[in-house]
């Protein structure tokens, strides 16, 4: 056997003989990596998590192939959304043209163009009306008769404007309950993804139009990326706000029961606190930025902390009441402890660090930086804390201090002690059918979870439409902000046929030169997949062939080119493309014709627009549908496609880290029984509690319809992690204890009452702690909160329940085995 004990007495010498230094030493190093806190930054939203996917490298490059607008480059997009009785009655009409103009007068606003019904409504009625002042004029001196009479023309004539309004559009009598408008801004700098960055150049100019549009009467709103940066970073703090106080207030309520001692609570506090002023100085200095993601690790330090601290100071109290003095009952419960601590961190260390396969960097970063943080947990209350214990028990001694309660939890009168021996019970009468009934139970809810959704989505990391009733009696001090985006976003989905968001984009490469080029778009469009947008029996699209035909309408010398260079009279030409193409390039629609095409004929784009009730998978599937209907290489991207391929990734980041982090805790824990107490077999009866926490947690989150996104898709293999923890410190003592003349079940009993009580006292904490992110404002981490706590109930539960048992079959078949192997030795020298 390794004679690791050699080691453990080192670190004995320094705990209780040096407590003063490590204490000084420990606080020095908090003080340097604290310094790192004002270097971390702050990342939120969508696109941190798209980063390395293929489909969004596709959609990177088509977009930096496109970038030029039709009102030229470093644009974006404002949407005002306007909700009336009806939208293009005269009224509703004057407002919107006049909330247009005043966005377009303010210049902080650079407005370079706008779209709308209204505008179009305006135009019919004056083809002269090229300003949005005259349009207000062209509509003034209308009558309500010959606005209904516009508007039914610019139905008939523009398909397109029908877009702009809502579902409830009727058209013979024209009339809808809502409109769009889109306002274009100059602005340099802004991206596609803007709006799913932490912060968007758009931000300061939609909180701006918000107010200016206010001004106009009617329901007019404003919605677009800047605003939903905007809610994206806030409430990352928002969340915080209410999560840290209330953890800190249900943390501190039962670590008063669990310590009952001011000394050793105040000592809790000092390591608890420590670990998270480590592992967030370090992420300083190793400039990491801070993500929502990261808001999990507070929460998951917490619960390794509150255990070791919880079972430092109890196993220290086992030794207290024997009336042993305060540094040999130290040396005892170090000499225990550090290697249960030891088989804890290791196997937590690799349920986190197996996200650090995910394809996804924040994935990928919550894995180090929890990795990270439970080692720093591992030293500060593996050594630090029985330092500053044993200190200040010292001078409790030394000045006769008064001690408040010395009594470990779970001690052998106590209700809490008695109650923990059910498995032990279990395990003495039928550990044979109970093990039978785990192993079923394990397989059928690990089938049953097989069944857990994928989903990716911006909304995933926005408030609430509504926010729950207890945000309402908080304080202002901690009230959220108020939040519109989900409800906007919500509102768009149900009353358009397709959002602003609600776009795919196949992107194709080849010759645009050949005959066939533009009938290839033509013949894509054609009897289009059930979720893209129709108009006509054809896909609601925007390519090349749209620009060519907006110039066909204008230039009568244009559209008699195209006609002669369209055999087939479809009004697409099929021949001696290059000159069409020239033609279109050298006239005022060049710009927008870059949009679509590349200078160079070889790489188009057209643009789909998609309905928005229709699933990532549908639109995913549609559109690689469509692609492959291309002779010429095709690629299906866009918003929709990247989110759907993001989901994909999770999936399987999901099973993979899962699957790596069981068979490296298999692993290591063969290895450390067999390295510390050539027990390997302890390894196994270790992991099983562990396999049915896992299977009842993936079974919990299909029954309550949580899906596999980029926070719980990290639950099952951290859940290992967090499992492990309980499991191992009743192993670890019941190795301890199973020696000499002590019996397996009298072993087991020992660990229980001792080991078990403060398993107990550490998962209320901990399931309290860690549950309270249900409070947070993005429900996507209240998931995350409430599949942790229950990782932890689940984990205490099966190792108090089934581990007893698992220990006694691994006992039992470990002697079966014993007696077969000198069975046939006997019969060999026989």
């Amino acid at each position: 056997m390794l004679d690791y004990q050699k080691y453990i007495d080192i670190l004995d010498d320094w705990i209780v003989n040096r407590d003063k230094t490590v204490v000084a030493a420990f606080i020095v190093m908090t003080l340097i990596l604290s310094a790192g806190f004002g270097m971390t930054a702050t990342d939120s939203g969508t696109s941190q998590f798209t980063d390395g996917v293929p489909a969004q490298e596709a959609f990177d490059e088509v977009n930096d192939n496109f970038e030029r607008e039709p009102f030229g480059e470093g644009t974006g997009s404002t949407t005002l959304i306007q909700k009336d009785q009806n939208v293009l009655s005269k009224p509703a009409i004057l407002n919107m043209l006049k909330a247009q103009n005043r966005l377009t007068q303010r210049e902080s606003q650079d407005v370079v163009g706008t779209t709308s019904a209204a505008q179009a409504v305006a135009q019919t009625l004056d083809p002269d009306a090229e300003t949005l002042p005259e349009q207000i004029d062209a509509v003034e001196a209308a009558s309500q008769s010959e606005i209904k009479s516009a508007a039914r023309t610019t139905l008939e004539r523009q398909p397109a404007v029908a877009g702009l309004l809502s579902n409830d559009l009727n058209r013979e009598e024209p009339s809808a309950s809502a409109a769009l408008t889109t306002v274009t801004h100059e602005v340099p700098g802004v991206s596609s993804s803007a709006g799913t960055e932490g912060t968007s150049p758009l931000t300061p100019i939609q909180q701006e139009a918000d107010y200016i549009v206010s001004s106009v009467d009617g329901d007019i709103s404003v919605f677009g990326s800047g605003i939903i940066s905007a809610e994206l970073s806030s409430v990352i703090s928002d969340s915080l706000g209410l999560v840290v106080p209330a953890a800190v207030v249900l943390i501190l309520f039962f670590l008063i029961i669990a310590y009952r001692d001011p000394f050793d609570l105040l000592i809790g506090l000092i390591s608890l606190a420590m670990a998270i002023i480590w592992t967030f100085g370090f992420m300083g200095w190793a400039g990491i930025p801070f993500t929502q993601m990261l808001i999990t690790v507070p929460p998951l330090l917490l619960a390794v902390g509150i255990d070791f601290g919880i079972h430092a100071v109890n196993r220290y109290r086992e030794e207290r009441v024997e009336g042993i003095e305060p540094t040999p009952a130290m040396r005892t419960a170090t000499d225990q402890l550090l290697p249960a601590f030891f088989i804890v961190t290791g196997t937590t260390v690799l349920g986190f660090a197996a996200n650090g396969t995910s394809q996804l960097g924040p994935i990928r970063d919550l894995g180090f930086v929890a990795s990270v943080g439970i080692l720093f947990t591992f030293l500060i209350f593996g050594i630090f804390l029985p330092a500053l214990k044993h200190f200040t028990d010292q001078q409790r001694v030394r000045y006769d201090l008064p001690e408040f309660s010395t009594a470990p939890i779970g001690s052998e009168d106590s209700a809490v002690g008695k109650s923990l021996t059910v498995g032990v019970a279990i395990a003495r009468r039928a550990p044979y059918v109970f093990f039978a009934l785990v192993l079923v139970s394990t397989a059928a809810l690990g089938a049953y979870g097989t069944g857990i959704d994928t989903r990716f989505t911006t909304e995933d990391f926005l408030p609430p439409e509504e926010n729950p009733g207890y945000v309402e009696v908080l304080p202002e001090a901690v009230a959220p902000n108020e939040y519109t985006v989900t409800k906007q976003i919500n509102y768009l989905e149900d009353n358009f046929e397709s959002g602003e968001s609600d776009t795919v984009t196949v992107y194709v490469e080849g010759s645009l030169q050949d005959g066939t080029a533009l009938e290839e778009i033509h013949r894509a469009n054609q009897d289009p997949p059930d979720s893209f947008v129709t108009t006509g029996g054809s896909a609601d699209s925007t390519s090349i062939l749209t620009v060519i035909n907006r110039y066909e309408r204008a230039s009568p010398e244009f559209r008699q080119l195209v006609a002669q260079n369209d055999q087939n009279g479809n009004g697409v030409p099929d021949q001696n493309l290059p000159t069409i193409y020239n033609a279109l390039y050298d006239s005022p629609y060049g710009d927008r014709a870059e949009s679509y095409m590349t200078d160079d004929y070889t790489r188009t784009r057209i643009v789909y627009s998609v309905e928005s009730d229709a699933s990532q998978q549908e639109v995913t599937e549609d559109t690689r549908a469509v692609a492959d209907e291309f002779r010429m290489e095709a690629t299906a991207t866009g918003s929709v496609v990247v989110l759907k391929a993001v989901s994909d990734v999770i999936a399987e980041s999901a099973y993979i880290s899962l699957g790596l982090a069981i068979v490296a805790s298999a692993v290591f824990l063969l290895f450390a029984y067999w390295l510390l107490e050539r027990r390997p077999g302890l390894g196994v009866a270790n992991l099983i509690p562990i396999l049915l926490t896992i299977a009842a947690l993936a079974a919990t989150m299909r029954y309550l319809d949580i899906p596999f996104n980029v926070l719980t898709g990290t639950t099952l293999s951290i859940g290992i992690g967090l499992g492990i923890d309980y499991s191992a410190h009743l192993v670890h003592r019941f190795s301890e204890e199973y020696r000499g003349d002590v019996g397996l079940l009298e072993a087991l009993d020992i660990s229980v009452r001792g080991t078990g009580g403060a398993l107990a006292g550490s998962m209320v904490t901990t399931t309290s702690g860690t549950g309270v992110l249900v409070l947070a404002v993005v429900p996507i981490l209240g998931q995350f909160g409430l599949l942790i706590a229950l990782s932890v109930l689940y984990s205490f539960v099966a190792s108090i329940l089934v581990l007893p048992t698992s220990i006694v079959i691994w006992d039992r078949s470990r002697g079966t085995l014993g007696t077969l192997l000198s069975s046939r030795q006997s019969r060999s020298v026989n």
